[in-house]
């Protein structure tokens, strides 16, 4: 399971995730507001801890945001102790909040529990799932966001999981790179078509098995990309 930490502070962030990965899990390391408010938004984490105290944005405004379109875990860690400051964080959806200094041992315990409590309520993963789409080798989970090929899980960004979906649900139809922007970042965003090719290399990298021999998304030359039905 992914662990998304943001933290300024090298030391504090480096014993966390030293202590989560003993124990299993997988850390993304975040050091502004900004970039893990972005990392947050684009990819799915089991859990996020996030320091009050930080460059760019808040954990507060962090906390704030995430919640307006995910429901995933938050523990705030912060040198503010005062019930004001624990009260505000709770307030705006953190699942909890731990005053510096902090027991490592006491976080992790602390991870596993809400994540529990959130598999809990959203379901067993393991339970059979009805929205799997299945194309020769190639299995995309619609409501868990998870890729497997030929048995083998591959990890992807939000982004390349939605653009690998998009292309999948509309089989033997080619899109430019402009609309595939249009469609999977949304037409308001900002940014660079560019960055559909760096997503389909980084899609096709991990998804197929002879480079030599496309499988499933096909470049067509002057025109864009079409996923193979």
């Amino acid at each position: 399971m992914k662990i998304l930490i943001i933290e300024d502070d090298q030391s504090v962030a480096e014993l966390e995730r030293d202590y989560l990965e003993i124990n299993g899990f997988t850390c993304t390391l975040a050091a502004d507001g900004t970039q893990g408010l972005t990392l947050a938004l684009e990819e799915d984490f089991a859990l996020v801890i996030v320091d009050v105290m930080l460059p760019g944005l808040s954990g507060f405004e962090i906390c704030r945001r995430l919640r307006e379109v995910k429901d995933t875990p938050v523990i705030i860690i912060s040198a503010l102790a005062d019930d004001i400051d624990k009260v505000r964080g709770l307030g705006l959806g953190a699942d909890d909040y731990m005053t510096k200094p902090f027991s490592p041992s006491e976080l992790v315990a602390r991870v596993k529990g809400h994540i529990q409590r959130y598999e809990r309520l959203v379901g067993s993963r393991e339970k059979p799932r009805p929205e799997i789409l299945k194309i020769r080798g190639l299995e995309i989970d619609r409501e868990a966001r998870r890729v497997w090929v030929n048995g083998r899980e591959k990890t992807m960004t939000g982004k390349e999981y939605d653009l690998l979906l998009f292309l999948a649900e509309h089989p033997d139809t080619v899109f430019s790179k402009d609309r595939l922007f249009d469609n999977v970042w949304g037409m308001d965003a900002y940014g660079d078509v560019s960055t559909v090719t760096v997503h389909i290399k980084h899609i096709r990298d991990k998804i197929e098995i002879d480079p030599e021999h496309i499988q499933y998304i096909e470049t067509v030359w002057g025109v864009g990309y079409r996923f193979r039905g």
